[in-house]
This record gives C-alpha cells, sequence and structure tokens, in this order.
C-alpha cells in the first residue's frame, strides 16, 4: 500500500528515533566496560613494549577518555542497527534489481570496515608500534599521553574500516552503470596509484603503515572484480 507523505514522515522518525535509543544504550554499555576496552585498545602496546608507562596529562583526561571508548564502542556497534533501518525504511520503494544490488552492499559494508578494523589492530599497530620503540633513543624514556594514543589507535581502526569499504564503491558503481570492468581493467595502473594515495591519506606519515594499508586494498580490488559485469 502506498504511503502519504505524513506516513513516510512518521516512519522516518521513527526508524531515527529507534537508532538513537540504540546508540544510547550502546553509549552507555560502553561507559559501563570502560575499563575493559581500555585495556583492549593498549594490548597492541603492551604486547611490544617491555615496560609500558601511558600518562594524562590533564585532570579530566581519564573521563575522556572513558566518553571517547563509549562513544566509539556505540558507533560501531550502531552501524548495522542503522544500515538496517535505512534499508527498511528505503526498500519498499526500491525495484526488484536494485533490492539485489544494494542489500548485500549493505550487509558487507559493516564485515568490512569491522575486517579493515580487525587487520589494523592485529597486524598493523602491534608492527608500528614496535618499529616507534625500537627507533626511540636510548637515553630517554618513552610515556605516550594516553589520550593522544587513543586518539592515534582510534583514528587508524576507523581509517582500515573506511579504506576496506573501496571494493563495495567499485562494485556498487559498476552495477549502476557508472563504470564497466572494461573500463576498469584499462586504468588498472591509475587505480593502483590512487590506492597508494589513498593509503597515503588515510594513514600515518610513514611508509611501513601505508603499504600494510594499500596491499590489502589491491588485493580487496582484484576481488571486486570477479563481481564486476
Amino acid at each position: 500500500m502506498k504511503m502519504t507523505l505524513i506516513q513516510h514522515f512518521k516512519e522516518l522518525k521513527k526508524r531515527i528515533i529507534y537508532s538513537l535509543v540504540f546508540f544510547v544504550a550502546a553509549f552507555a554499555l560502553g561507559l559501563y566496560i570502560a575499563p575493559a576496552l581500555s585495556d583492549l585498545i593498549v594490548a597492541p602496546l603492551l604486547n611490544v613494549w617491555d615496560n609500558p608507562t601511558l600518562i594524562y596529562t590533564g585532570i579530566a583526561d581519564g573521563l575522556m577518555v572513558q566518553f571517547s571508548l563509549a562513544g566509539f564502542f556505540a558507533l560501531f556497534v550502531s552501524i548495522p542497527v542503522i544500515l538496517w533501518h535505512i534499508w527498511g525504511y528505503s526498500a519498499p520503494a526500491l525495484k526488484k534489481n536494485e533490492k539485489r544490488i544494494l542489500l548485500p552492499i549493505l550487509i558487507m559494508s559493516p564485515m568490512l570496515f569491522a575486517a579493515g578494523a580487525a587487520f589494523a589492530y592485529f597486524v598493523l599497530l602491534p608492527i608500528m608500534f614496535g618499529f616507534f620503540i625500537d627507533i626511540a633513543a636510548d637515553n630517554a624514556q618513552m610515556m605516550p599521553n594516553f589520550k593522544n594514543y587513543l586518539a592515534f589507535s582510534v583514528n587508524l581502526l576507523r581509517a582500515f574500516g573506511l579504506a576496506f569499504q573501496f571494493p563495495l564503491i567499485m562494485v556498487l558503481l559498476n552495477r549502476a552503470g557508472v563504470v564497466s570492468k572494461k573500463q576498469v581493467l584499462s586504468k588498472g595502473r591509475y587505480i593502483v596509484v590512487g590506492v597508494f594515495i589513498l593509503a597515503t591519506v588515510l594513514t600515518p606519515p610513514d611508509i611501513l603503515s601505508q603499504i600494510l594499508l594499500a596491499l590489502p586494498l589491491l588485493v580487496l580490488f582484484g576481488l571486486s572484480l570477479f563481481f564486476m559485469v
């Protein structure tokens, strides 16, 4: 049954409220488990550092770190719920062939984001922190600011999660008729250069992290070719 404009607004409002309620609940849970989240985010550093010393330089830094951890946790667990409500709201207006394209993308998007964040957490961060510790001066004691460390780590996890959306974007453009598989293959060398430029933009200014992001992106790009027409 076709909905009126008012009904559309009511449906949109309901789904926005549901998403916000879920986010607030996830944020409250994140505050409760903030100590465990703190241990989790620091683990890659502790695994490669024999004498760890993290410090706070501001009196309210401890509280701000907990809020930051809770916010990142809430956003991470809310993304699938938000995407589900986006799908639920837009699906009735989509054609059957559009649903066949968008539904797998909405399902794969959070999975690829999680895969990118996991790759950064388990592979990149330990290697980077080990490298930074190895080149530190012997006559200086390293005492990272916890707040800066958290921002650095979370930004890197987010960057890898977003970067891993690259193959989905390529497939979506292909299925939408914007680019063909033949065109993508003909521009392969430029795409490779673009991937390395993207890795340079999204990662800290060191060649190691840029290569570690570019390589899996190139692998994902290769896999995305199998789903293009």
